[in-house]
C-alpha cells in the first residue's frame, strides 16, 4: 500500500525512492510486524484469557507434566501472528503482485480453519476440534484453489514443473498432476508445523528460520541477475514475497516474546496451520518445493516420527518412540523442555544452511 501511495511521488520527494527497493520494504515489514505484535500482544492475551477461562485443553494422553505446567494457558495466539503479518504485508508489499495475494489467501484461509478448530476445543473444553476429515478437506480445497491460481500466474515453462535441487534449471514436467501435488505440499507443510507445535517456542523459531531463508530465495529467484548467476529458475515477481516472509519473521519474533517459556499464550492451530501453509505456498511459487523439505527438515522429522510410530504400532503392536511427535520422546527420556527446544532450534539452523547451499551447489 505504501509503495502504491508514495512511490509515484519519488520524483518530488527523493526519500520515497527507497520504496522501490524490495530489501528496504522487507526491513520495513519486519519492524512493522514486530512493533504491532508488541503493541497488540497484551490486549490479545487479555482478550483470549477472558474468552478462555480454562485455557487450552491439555491432551490426557500427552506428557503428564503438561497437565500441571501448561494448564490455563490461552491458545489461539496465532491471531496475534496473523494480525502483524497481514497488516505489515498490506502496508509494505506491492499489492499489484498476484503472488502476494495468493500467499495471503492460503495463510488466512488456513488460519480460519485453525481458528475454528481452536474455538471448538476451548468451547467444548476438549482437545478434539474440527473433525479430521472435514479439516483435511477444507485445507485441500484452499490449497488446490491456490495451486490453480499459482499456475495461472506463473510464466510458461514454470507453471507445471517441479524443480529439483542441486541441478541447474531442471524441472520435472507434471502436467495436470502439478495442482494436486502442489496442493498436498501446502497441506503437508501446514500439518507438519502443527505437529511440531508442542513445546514453548519450539515451532515459532524454526518457522522464522525457514521464513528468513525463503525471503532470500524469493529475492534471488525474482531477480534476473542473481537467478542467472546462481542458475536457478527465474520467477518474475517472486521477489515481492521477500516482503511477506520478512513480515512473517517480524510477527514471529513478536509472538516469541509472549511464547517464550513459560508461555503466556500458545499459537494453536490458528498459527501453526497458517504459517505452515504460507511456507508451502512460497516454496511452490519460488520453484523450491523440494528445498522446503530440507530447510524445514525439523518439521519433516517430527511428521515422520508420528508416521513411524503409528505404522509400527498397527503392524507390530510396538512403539518405536516413547511418545510421538519426536519432541515428546525426549521429554519422556527426561530431557528438560528448554534443552529440547534449543537443540531443535540448532537443528533447524543447520538444516536451513544445508537448504540454502542448494542455491550454489548445482
Amino acid at each position: 500500500m505504501l509503495y502504491l501511495l508514495l512511490y509515484p511521488f519519488a520524483d518530488q520527494i527523493n526519500a520515497f525512492n527507497v520504496l522501490r527497493y524490495i530489501t528496504f520494504r522487507t526491513g520495513g515489514a519486519v519492524l512493522t510486524a514486530l512493533t504491532l505484535s508488541f503493541i497488540l500482544g497484551p490486549a490479545v492475551i487479555r482478550w483470549l484469557k477472558a474468552k478462555q477461562r480454562n485455557g487450552q485443553p491439555i491432551r490426557p494422553d500427552g506428557p503428564q507434566t503438561h497437565i500441571v505446567s501448561k494448564a490455563g494457558t490461552p491458545t489461539m495466539g496465532g491471531v496475534l501472528i496473523l494480525l502483524g503479518l497481514g497488516i505489515a504485508t498490506l502496508l509494505w508489499a506491492d499489492l499489484r503482485n498476484g503472488y502476494v495475494w495468493v500467499t495471503l489467501f492460503v495463510t488466512m484461509g488456513f488460519g480460519l480453519i485453525g481458528f475454528a478448530d481452536d474455538y471448538l476445543k476451548v468451547t467444548r473444553a476438549n482437545h478434539r476440534g474440527v473433525p479430521a476429515r472435514l479439516k483435511f478437506g477444507l485445507e485441500c480445497l484452499i490449497a488446490f484453489a491456490a495451486a490453480a491460481w499459482i499456475v495461472a500466474l506463473a510464466p510458461d515453462g514454470l507453471d507445471h514443473g517441479l524443480a529439483v535441487p542441486f541441478f541447474k534449471n531442471v524441472l520435472v514436467p507434471l502436467g495436470i498432476f502439478f495442482i494436486p501435488i502442489a496442493g498436498l505440499i501446502m497441506v503437508g507443510a501446514s500439518n507438519a508445523v502443527n505437529l511440531t507445535d508442542g513445546l514453548d517456542g519450539l515451532a515459532i523459531v524454526p518457522v522464522m528460520i525457514a521464513s528468513a531463508s525463503f525471503a532470500l530465495i524469493a529475492y534471488l529467484a525474482g531477480n534476473a541477475v542473481f537467478a542467472n548467476y546462481l542458475q536457478i529458475n527465474l520467477v518474475p515477481g517472486a521477489g515481492e514475497l521477500a516482503v511477506f516472509c520478512g513480515a512473517l519473521v517480524g510477527a514471529g519474533l513478536g509472538f516469541l516474546w509472549f511464547n517464550a517459556p513459560p508461555a503466556m499464550l500458545f499459537m494453536g492451530d490458528t498459527g501453526s496451520l497458517s504459517m505452515g501453509g504460507a511456507l508451502g505456498t512460497v516454496s511452490i511459487i519460488t520453484k523450491h518445493e523440494l528445498v522446503l523439505a530440507i530447510i524445514g527438515g525439523l518439521f519433516v522429522l517430527e511428521t515422520v516420527s508420528v508416521i513411524v510410530q503409528v505404522v509400527s504400532f498397527k503392524l507390530t503392536g510396538n512403539r518405536v518412540f516413547r511418545m510421538a511427535p519426536l519432541h515428546h520422546h525426549y521429554e519422556q527420556k527426561g530431557w528438560q523442555e528448554p534443552t529440547i527446544v534449543i537443540r531443535f532450534w540448532i537443528i533447524a539452523v543447520v538444516l536451513a544452511l544445508v537448504g540454502l547451499s542448494t542455491l550454489k551447489l548445482r
